[in-house]
């Protein structure tokens, strides 16, 4: 998100006091960050009712899940974006009231690729590498099959393009994540490993 609002000309600053538009991700998959989100959002309404900000978009996993009744309960929120309507944010954030209900019926299938426009939020010689979204397994203790869908797995020349290009620009640390990294493949008919595919110019250790 923060790459494509870069490429619109957007300026991204750090303190919500000098945001003309505020963007809050958010978090449900345990309620301590249920809470800590819910506790955000309502901070940054109180910053928008009284600062410079004009917009609050509220996206990710909490609107995924709750979008009707966090629209109802907090009527600061301007718009609202699920986990699979990430390239929307540029017309949240530009004044498009966006919602969930935009993204259709049925689970997120989104999954983006190395081509897309990407600001690390890390220091420079750390970043995330994420290989996969969504799971396919039903655990009765776990909500993020219904938040993030079934497993799509980044085929794996793409996966190695965006860890080629991270440590092309300085990039010393990669941590491979994903909801179910040790799936990753099964979706594609596949199990292999990294260092089986293309190899990268820089050395990398597996720990």
């Amino acid at each position: 998100m923060l790459g494509r609002l870069q490429g619109a000309g957007y300026r991204l600053v750090a303190d919500a006091k000098q945001a003309d538009v505020i963007v809050v991700n958010t978090c449900a998959f345990i309620d301590r960050a249920k809470q800590e989100s819910v506790d955000t959002i309502l901070e940054m309404a109180r910053e928008k009712d009284t600062g410079r900000a004009q917009r609050l978009v509220v996206t990710g996993c909490l609107t995924q899940r709750y979008d009707a009744e966090l629209r109802k309960e907090i009527p600061e929120i301007d718009a609202t974006l699920g986990t699979g309507q990430v390239e929307g944010i540029v017309r949240a954030v530009s004044g498009e009231a966006t919602s969930l209900a935009e993204a259709g019926s049925g689970l997120p299938t989104w999954v983006y690729d190395h081509t897309a426009p990407r600001v690390l939020s890390t220091p420079p010689w750390l970043a995330y590498l994420k290989i996969s979204e969504g799971c396919n397994h039903r655990c009765t203790f776990c909500i993020i099959p219904s938040m993030r869908g079934d497993l799509v797995s980044r085929p794996l020349g793409d996966v190695l393009a965006e860890a080629q290009r991270l440590l092309d620009a300085g990039v010393k640390e990669l941590l491979v994540i994903s909801q179910d990294t040790s799936a990753y493949g099964v979706d594609v008919r596949y199990r292999t490993g990294f260092w089986q595919g293309r190899p990268l110019k820089t050395r990398m250790t597996e720990l």
